[in-house]
């Protein structure tokens, strides 16, 4: 069994902000894997899935982005998961540019709330991640106002393509596995194997 959780807020005043998506990749895996995100269990909406070989329970927290440990410490409890083989996180990533993935096997935080919270609940840093790059084009002056606020429709095309290579990165880590999926999807523009070690 794996779990694969997709950080955001509940709400639709968040439904499409750039903190969301994580919950947005989750949507777009139950989609084209005919599953349904509406079960509540513990904390989360969960469903059930099948890619490649594995049976995957997606979730998304309900708990709201700064307490999202509370949630995936509850489900990887129930369903008795290694967070290390078995726990993928998807989550926004201030640092990245638009358009771009990083995956992650172990790492800091690099100060987002959610994987702060989940590293604190679950102790341990040792859980792969999948960063979905956010950073606009423009200085960010407050970036706790810029990723609440709503996409705009120019963008819809970028988050389009952008949650459907989060989609493909979690078949090829389940199906592949993890560093097959981060030679193919670690790349910076002009196709240079990106820095594992940054932040």
């Amino acid at each position: 069994m794996k779990l694969v959780v997709g950080l955001g807020n509940p709400g639709i005043e968040y439904q499409f902000t750039p903190h969301n998506l994580g919950f947005l990749a989750v949507d777009r895996l139950a989609e084209q894997y005919g599953a349904e995100v509406g079960n509540r269990r513990g904390r989360a909406l969960t469903g059930k899935a099948k890619i490649g070989p594995e049976e995957v329970v997606l979730a998304k927290p309900e708990t709201y982005m700064n307490l999202s440990g509370l949630a995936v410490r509850e489900l990887v409890t129930e369903l008795e998961v290694d967070p290390a083989r078995d726990l993928i996180v998807i989550y926004d990533e201030l640092d990245l540019p638009w358009g771009t993935i990083r995956i992650r096997q172990r790492g800091g935080t690099a100060g987002h709330n959610g994987l702060e919270s989940i590293v604190g609940a679950l102790d341990t840093q040792e859980f792969l991640r999948i960063r979905l790059g956010i950073r606009p084009d423009f200085e960010v002056r407050d970036g706790a106002k810029y990723v609440l606020s709503q996409l705009k429709k120019s963008q819809y095309e970028m988050v389009d393509q952008e949650l459907d290579a989060a989609a493909e990165a979690v078949k090829v880590i389940l199906t592949e596995g993890p560093a097959v999926a981060m030679n193919r999807f670690n790349r910076k523009v002009g196709g240079a194997a990106a820095d594992e070690e940054e932040k």
